[in-house]
């Protein structure tokens, strides 16, 4: 980055914050695990393995429709240990408050916050809590950690994808991003439009169980669909084509995103995946999301190819086939 600053688009999840991963974060802490650059990391302990995970969560605003930055960070990080095919079992909470944060509005978070541990069949088991003067951040930030445990026979990575692979994702897209920005400009527009977050493990454990040539699991959050499916293409050498088609998008977000100039493919999702699976148990996995309360909008989008490896393709409604390049800046700074 030389003498350059940091940036907002520096937080995107696209090609700024790949090319900061690669170029200052990656050297800094080499060693294999980091490197593969899955949701978490898998770490061999005692002749099993674990899957580890953190992020932090700096939403604005705090308060959204069907959500808030607390059940936001427990499902977050629930769903990050869940793609790399583990079952989650215990949370860290680490709280930055700012001084004069509302009291009120803290409790309800960290009810929230318990609640969505109790749906995802988590504990919260440590934490630490820090204040910062007036003025020096925005109300409340809050990190947190995950552990869970990895089956015997579960090998799911990013890099793992072949051609032949079909992706499905979970259900429509966009609507988190869409909802943040709409509550955060105080347009109101639509009470349709609310958060998908939700917790994505028990959906993962019945996947796994009903097919195991399942490859690749990833949460599309930050740079969205088209960032995601990028970082498939990149880790495993392969192309990727989706069908613009078949791509499920609520009516609300559609407008949302045609009026304010958004490509729904990169705006974040927080409770949706993204399944790369064989062939042969494309159907069993479908309808193993299908089965749950958050994937009924589930769809076959695409296929892996061995053609263009690295890029991923948009076959559109009009026959016409476009470039989904990784997102290059930030479209929704603060989404998460």
């Amino acid at each position: 980055m030389g003498n350059d600053k940091v940036l907002l688009d520096h937080g995107s999840g696209g090609k700024i914050s790949h090319a900061m991963i690669s170029n200052m974060i990656l050297p800094a802490f080499n060693n294999p695990v980091l490197n593969r650059l899955d949701d978490g990391a898998v770490l061999e302990m005692n002749g099993g393995r674990v899957a580890f995970s953190t992020d932090s969560y700096v939403v604005d605003p705090i308060f959204f429709p069907g959500g808030n930055i607390g059940d936001l960070a427990i499902n977050g990080t629930v769903n990050d240990v869940a793609m790399c095919g583990a079952i989650p079992e215990y949370v860290s909470v680490g709280l930055i408050l700012e001084e004069g944060f509302s009291s009120d509005d803290l409790s309800i978070i960290l009810q929230s916050m318990a609640r969505a541990a109790q749906k995802a069949g988590v504990q919260v088991v440590t934490g630490d809590t820090k204040v910062v003067p007036r003025g020096k951040a925005d109300k409340i930030f809050i990190n947190t950690s995950g552990f869970g445990i990895i089956p015997p026979g579960i090998h799911l990575s990013g890099s793992s994808a072949s051609p032949g692979d079909r992706v499905i994702i979970s259900g429509t897209v966009a609507d988190h991003g869409i909802t943040v920005l709409t509550a955060r400009e105080g347009l109101g527009i639509d009470s349709e439009i609310e958060t998908d977050s939700a917790p994505l493990n028990h959906m993962v454990k019945e996947i796994l169980k009903a097919a195991p040539g399942v490859h690749v699991l990833r949460d599309p959050t930050r740079g969205g669909v088209g960032t995601t499916l990028n970082e498939i293409a990149a880790q495993s050498g392969v192309g990727i084509r989706i069908k613009e088609q078949y791509i499920p998008l609520k009516g609300a977000v559609l407008g949302m995103c045609e009026l304010l100039g958004f490509d729904p493919l990169y705006i974040a999702n927080e409770g949706k995946l993204l399944a790369v699976v064989a062939p042969e148990d494309t159907d069993a996995a479908l309808r193993a999301i299908q089965n749950s309360p958050f994937g009924r909008d589930a769809a076959v989008i695409g296929e892996v190819t061995a053609e263009d490896p690295g890029k991923v393709f948009l076959e559109t409604v009009i026959g016409g086939a476009r470039i989904v390049d990784m997102l290059a800046g930030d479209q929704l700074p603060r989404i998460c």
